[in-house]
């Protein structure tokens, strides 16, 4: 029997820090993020609906979609946000599914699928298990400021189009408290790994 995680976190939360972990102990990792990329790269039917409903003014001279412009345009307006969802996140699904049936089917005992938006998109039915990697808001905010170079406008943007953190524990099998080093964090994950028997 094998065992489906889901990891979720928000923005400069360190999500991608123990994806990095599970890499490390040789577990697959399927990345909505990558999927969501390669969803909408030129010619693909996500690609096709989005120019449709956004224009072609988002694109690149390349044609590849420009995801700042995109971004600049979804963040600061809500119903855009779900508009580019509902093209994107059907595909994305359909995506992870069948990479992570194609895990099993190879054998593997665990894989994590790294959803960013997993209980906002209530795509907690793919998986057996959710980790949530937890980060105090201003430890947040500072983190994605230096991170991505942003102003703290910006910022709390980027943030406040997210669930918080905070409302998101409640909802998580287990919590990975990122406040402190990457040892400690390590050492969380490692206890809950074993807790599940995913680790002796």
């Amino acid at each position: 029997m094998s065992l489906v995680i889901g990891l979720t976190g928000g923005i400069a939360s360190g999500k991608s820090t123990v994806s990095n972990m599970f890499k490390e102990m040789a577990i697959v990792i399927v990345d909505a993020d990558v999927e969501a990329r390669r969803a909408v790269e030129k010619g693909e039917p996500a690609y096709l609906k989005i120019i449709a409903e956004f224009g072609e003014e988002i694109l690149l001279d390349n044609g590849e979609i420009d995801r700042q412009k995109l971004g600049s345009v979804i963040f600061y307006h809500a119903e855009k946000r779900q508009l580019l969802n509902e093209i994107v996140h059907p595909d994305v699904r359909r995506r992870m599914k069948d990479q992570t049936d194609a895990a099993i089917r190879g054998g593997e005992k665990v894989v994590v699928l790294d959803i960013p938006l997993l209980f906002e998109s209530k795509l907690t039915s793919m998986v057996d298990k959710t980790i949530l990697v937890y980060v105090d808001r201003d430890i947040q905010l500072k983190r994605l400021m230096e991170r991505n170079n942003l102003s703290l406008e910006d910022a709390e943007a980027r943030i406040n189009s997210q669930m918080p953190l905070s409302d998101k524990i409640s909802l998580a099998d287990a919590v990975i408290n990122n406040n402190g080093s990457i040892n400690e964090t390590k050492q969380q994950l490692v206890e809950i790994l074993k807790s599940w028997g995913v680790l002796d």
